[in-house]
Parts: structure tokens; C-alpha cells; sequence
């Protein structure tokens, strides 16, 4: 067995939704600033940006999976490894049904979030889904500041193990979050990747500098803000 561990981030937003960072941008700095072997790029409610960093893999010694952050109408939903986009609006169900139709990964993102499927709220609800929901795993650190309260509970929601994965992932909206939040898996490929899921013994991690990167997004907000209202219909709850 691989007994080589490498990085993934899971959770990378560009400008094609609500990311202050073009493709191109996102692609140099992971070359040139970070150790990730893997990145998927999960704009909201379309694959056009993972689409067009794929196209560019060729020229890095990194991995792209195309990616979506779906938004159902529960909340938010990752699919990876996807050929065709999954529209927003639909049920959760109805979300992962079609990530499983595509044979894709099914990640829940920032799970007890505002915005996560569960809500703050929803611990019952996650015991659940555990059994009614077909998903391959949880995003168990979210280095979006502020987010710290919510990752707790995933984590502590995990703990026990419930035949899923934990992953990590930055929900980066600016270069310099990428990477802040991943998913050590065993092998260097994102084949090797999906098989570490698939096998539970991924780990989420936080690189340092946290402190850094919630300042660089204060500054950021007003900006990330105007994403959102341009690409309304992307971004949308």
C-alpha cells in the first residue's frame, strides 16, 4: 500500500462565482506558494471555472478535479469529479442523486454553517441524514474565518466515525486562503485521492497562519459582496 501522504484542497472558489482570483492566478499559486498535489476548483452552481483550470493541468505538476458547490434547497453541497453541471434549487436528495449519476464524490461543505446543510443547529438532523443521505463526506475544517464554532461541531459530530470521510478544504475566495484548509490523503494523484475517500482515511487539516488570512479577508469582504451581487444567479442561496 501508498504509504506516501499528500495534500488536497477540496474547496476553491474563483471569479467565475464569488472568488476574488482568476484561473490562471489560482493555478501559479498553487505551483508557486503552496504543496498541494491536488485542488479542486467548486465555484457556485457552475463548472465553467474547474472546467478551464483542467484545461490547464498539463502545464503544473498538480492535479485539478472539476468540481461544484451546489446549492440546494437545504444548502450547500460539493460534487466532484463531475462531467456535467448539477443545477441549483433542487432538493438535497435530488443533489447527490445526480453527483451519484455522474459517479461522482459527494461532499458536505461547511456542514453546520448558515449555510450548510444542517444549519447551527442541526445535530439531529446530521444523525439523520446519516442514513438517508448517500454522501461520501464531511468537510470537517473550513478555514473561512469565523467558521471556527461550526467546525468544532463537525468535528465533534464526526467523531464516533459513521462510514464517511472527513475532508478539509479552504472555501478559498482569495489566493492567499488556498491551501489554509485540506485533506491529507494517502498517494499523490487525485485518483489516489478518490480511493483514500472511498477507503475513510482521509484527514482534515489547517495550515498556519490563520490569523493572516482572516485579516486579508476583512479587507476582502466588501469585494467578495460585489461577486456575489454580479453573479447573483450563480451565488444564490
Amino acid at each position: 500500500m501508498n504509504e506516501v501522504w499528500s495534500k488536497a484542497d477540496l474547496h476553491i472558489h474563483s471569479t467565475h462565482s464569488d472568488g476574488t482570483a482568476r484561473i490562471p492566478e489560482i493555478m501559479e499559486y498553487v505551483a508557486t506558494k503552496t504543496d498541494l498535489s491536488v485542488i479542486a476548483i467548486t465555484d457556485h452552481n457552475t463548472l465553467e471555472g474547474a472546467r478551464f483550470a483542467k484545461s490547464l493541468e498539463d502545464l503544473y505538476d498538480f492535479e485539478v478535479v472539476v468540481g461544484e458547490e451546489i446549492s440546494s434547497k437545504s444548502g450547500h453541497i460539493i460534487g466532484l469529479f463531475l462531467e456535467e453541471e448539477i443545477p441549483a434549487g433542487l432538493s438535497a436528495l435530488e443533489t447527490i442523486s445526480r453527483i451519484h449519476e455522474q459517479n461522482g464524490v459527494v461532499i458536505i461543505p461547511h456542514p453546520f454553517s448558515n449555510r450548510g446543510i444542517f444549519g447551527p443547529f442541526g445535530r439531529t438532523a446530521f444523525a439523520q441524514a446519516v442514513n438517508e443521505m448517500a454522501f461520501h463526506a464531511l468537510e470537517i475544517y473550513n478555514s473561512v474565518p469565523y467558521l471556527g464554532w461550526a467546525n468544532r461541531v463537525a468535528a465533534k459530530m464526526f467523531a464516533g466515525g459513521q462510514g464517511i470521510a472527513a475532508t478539509g478544504g479552504s472555501d478559498a475566495h482569495l489566493l492567499q486562503g488556498i491551501g489554509r484548509g485540506y485533506t491529507l490523503f494517502r498517494g499523490t494523484t487525485a485518483a489516489d485521492l478518490r480511493s483514500s475517500i472511498d477507503r475513510l482515511e482521509t484527514r482534515a487539516e489547517a495550515a498556519p497562519g490563520g490569523l493572516n488570512v482572516a485579516l486579508r479577508y476583512a479587507f476582502r469582504i466588501p469585494r467578495i459582496r460585489r461577486l456575489q451581487a454580479w453573479n447573483w444567479e450563480r451565488c444564490k442561496d
